[in-house]
This record gives C-alpha cells, sequence and structure tokens, in this order.
C-alpha cells in the first residue's frame, strides 16, 4: 500500500468514540440532555482528539470500487446493504486515518516507533495474516480462495469500502461476494450488554435443544435480515416441521418395518406413478437447496426440503401402509422402501442444518457415515434386506408449561 503512493503523513482531528474505536463527523454527534456529545449511530460518549496520523488514500478508490460493484452485482449481499454502501460512496469518500499516537499498546507501523496501526487496518489484515498468505509455501494460504466473507450489517462499511480497497492497494485478489447478515432482536431491540437486554443462547439450548434453535433461526429469519423470537412461534415451527412432519414419518415408518419386515429393510417391486413423482422430487430438490445455499439463503433451502417431507407424509397417508399391509403385501414393502429411500436423502440435505437429529435419522436408516456425503444421494441407495435398529423418536415433543403462557422474546 505505501509503495503503491496510497499512504502519506499529516494530522488528524474529530470526535473520537472509545467504545467504538472510531471517530466521528460532527454531523454524526449530537449533545444529549446530560450535556454529554454522542454519536448517533450507537449512542457511545465522543470526545474531540487532535493527533498525527498516518492516512490511506480511500478518495483514490471511490471510481474503483463503484465499478466493481456494478462489473459484479452480487459482490455485496443483500441488495439492501448495497445500496446503502453505494449511496456511501457516491456522496464522496475521504482518507481515512490508519494509525494513533494516543496509546502505545498494538501493532507498530514499520519506520516510526511513535506511531501504532489503528484497528481497521491490522483487523482486516488479520484475515492475510492469520493464514501466512505473503508466505508462498504455506499450507494455509489456499484458505484464501474462499469466496463469500460474511460479517456483522453493522461493520458493513468496513469490509465492502474499506478491505476491498486495501486489497486493490496492495494488489491483492478480492473475495467474491461480501454478505451482512442481520441481528437478532430482543423486543424488537438489538441485543446489547450495556443495555442488558442479552438473551443467553444456552438457556435457549436448554430449553428446545441445540438442532431445534438452530432450525428455527434458519427456517424463520432471512440471513441477511433481522429477526426476533418468541416461545409460542418456537414451539409452533419444531412442533410443525419437526416433531409432526418428519419425526412422526420416520417413527410411523420404521415402526412398521420392525413389526411387519423382521426389522429389515423390504425390497421394492414394480414402481408406480406416485412412487416416481416422489422419488424425482427428493432429487430435484437438491439442486434448488443447493441454490439458495449459494446466495446465503437457508431459509429457502430448508423450505424447499421440508416440500418434500410434506410431499412425503401425503404420499405416505394416500398410500395407507397400514391396510396394504394385509391386503397387497408387495405394495406395502414398496411403500415403505421408498418412504425410506426419500427419508434418507433428506435426512442427508439435513446435516448442515440440524446436524445431531439429521445423524440419528440417517443412523436409525442404518446408513453408514461414510455414505452421507451430498453427492450419496443420488450415488447410492438405501440397501434392502439391511437390518434396522429399534427406532427411537428423533424430536422429542415440546411440552407447554403454565409458565410458558406469557413468555416472550
Amino acid at each position: 500500500m505505501e509503495a503503491n503512493g496510497d499512504i502519506y503523513l499529516d494530522r488528524y482531528a474529530g470526535w473520537y468514540s472509545v467504545r467504538q474505536e472510531s471517530y466521528y463527523e460532527e454531523k454524526d454527534t449530537q449533545i444529549g440532555e446530560d450535556g454529554i456529545r454522542r454519536e448517533k449511530e450507537l449512542g457511545s460518549p465522543v470526545e474531540w482528539n487532535e493527533e498525527e496520523s498516518y492516512f490511506f488514500k480511500l478518495s483514490r478508490y471511490e471510481k474503483a470500487l463503484l465499478e466493481h460493484y456494478e462489473k459484479y452485482p452480487d459482490f455485496i449481499a443483500p441488495n439492501e446493504r448495497r445500496n446503502e454502501i453505494i449511496s456511501f460512496i457516491k456522496s464522496g469518500l475521504k482518507d481515512i486515518s490508519i494509525s494513533r499516537t494516543n496509546f502505545n499498546w498494538g501493532v507498530g507501523v514499520p519506520n516510526n516507533s511513535k506511531h501504532v496501526m489503528y484497528v481497521w487496518v491490522d483487523a482486516l489484515t488479520n484475515y492475510l495474516t492469520a493464514i501466512d498468505f505473503f508466505n508462498e509455501i504455506s499450507k494455509k494460504r489456499h484458505f484464501w480462495s474462499a469466496s463469500t466473507h460474511i460479517i456483522g450489517k453493522d461493520i458493513i462499511r468496513f469490509h465492502a469500502i474499506y478491505w476491498p480497497a486495501f486489497l486493490m492497494s496492495a494488489g491483492i485478489e478480492l473475495p467474491k461476494r461480501i454478505f451482512a447478515h442481520g441481528f437478532l432482536l430482543n423486543r424488537g431491540a438489538k441485543m446489547s450488554k450495556s443495555v442488558g437486554n442479552v438473551v443467553d443462547p444456552f438457556e435457549i439450548i436448554d430449553r428446545y435443544g441445540l438442532d431445534q434453535v438452530r432450525y428455527f433461526f434458519l427456517r424463520e429469519v432471512p440471513f441477511g435480515q433481522d429477526g426476533s423470537y418468541n416461545h409460542e412461534s418456537f414451539v409452533n415451527r419444531i412442533t410443525a416441521d419437526l416433531v409432526n412432519d418428519l419425526g412422526n414419518l420416520a417413527q410411523r415408518s420404521l415402526s412398521m418395518i420392525q413389526k411387519n419386515c423382521d426389522a429389515k429393510i423390504p425390497a421394492p417391486t414394480d414402481f408406480l406413478a406416485q412412487d416416481e413423482q416422489l422419488l424425482e422430487q427428493s432429487l430435484q430438490v437438491i439442486e434448488v437447496a443447493r441454490q439458495a445455499m449459494s446466495r446465503q439463503a437457508p431459509h429457502l433451502a430448508l423450505s424447499a426440503i421440508f416440500s418434500v417431507v410434506a410431499d412425503a407424509n401425503r404420499y405416505f397417508a394416500s398410500e395407507e401402509p397400514w391396510s396394504l399391509c394385509k391386503s397387497n403385501p408387495e405394495r406395502f414393502f414398496t411403500v415403505l422402501y421408498v418412504t425410506l429411500e426419500v427419508l434418507r436423502r433428506i435426512g442427508i440435505m439435513l446435516l448442515p442444518f440440524i446436524p445431531q437429529s439429521a445423524a440419528k435419522l440417517l443412523d436409525s436408516l442404518a446408513i453408514a457415515k461414510e455414505d452421507r456425503l451430498l453427492h450419496h444421494i443420488s450415488d447410492s441407495k438405501i440397501k434392502e434386506g439391511e437390518n434396522l435398529p429399534l427406532p427411537v423418536p428423533i424430536f422429542p415433543r415440546y411440552v407447554f408449561k403454565k409458565a410458558d403462557v406469557n413468555d416472550v422474546d
């Protein structure tokens, strides 16, 4: 960056927040009723500070950044964050201070012992130094090829403006995508230790279960948006999807096999149109889910997967295997085989989302651990004649307590 002519020494003055470790222009601050000046975004106190500082010529990269965003429209996501960044740049970029002299701890500025690097330069550069990027033979260097950087929306400006500009200056390849996730809110407000409204995630996990918590937030909250929750919505979602739809289908079909098939996966006969249709749907959803995940949209991936779970339940109910058991054993075996094969595919697809529960489902289907990768969905099938363990419920049903009635966020 220095060799490229982008670093120079000057003086800096402005309103400084110790809590946010950031300078603010006067228009971005306000004086409260208590007479204390605070920055408007998060309300932390600011004080006037003036010091010698090294600067980075961010203004030099205004045009290059806008051209990059236009050439690669998916570089910043979601769209509201992209629009926010473009609007900010079009209002004019100023050179930024990248060193401090008012404290002596930190990464020292080369050839000037009075200065230490300011947080955003050394923090962002950690993405490179942590993988020993500048060592050509580093075994970790290949991690830089990761295409997506996922960060909080409150620091999108630093990652979508400063970071790409630093990389351009240094001649280093940019990531393919900067995705800003939203916040989980408590009663519509951002959780903050200073405010005292932080919800203990371990308490939520103890109450509902780890996979249940994973599933609820991944399914309910679009990844780039803010999201909130309450007890009723939590219980309704995990009961409807996990307990009733997926868990109940697995329990019913596996129990029938235990009782009527000597605990072995039955061999199917000729598939009918409805069998072929369900099997095909469970294959087609793989690409739908894959595309959703490539856009950082796990809620859409889960929605697609559970649409197949719903189809499988309708198939099971319409075929009435409990009646076929006596009236048409061959058809009974085929329906159970198709149901278990679809459950196998669903279980593999759900491993990234609810790993413990999906593994439990695959264990109940006697699927070997080495056969649980995504490509195994289409490359292999459930094994006829395989002995199955005694089925156990995958998802416990949540029991409402009296104290839950007034339980909210």
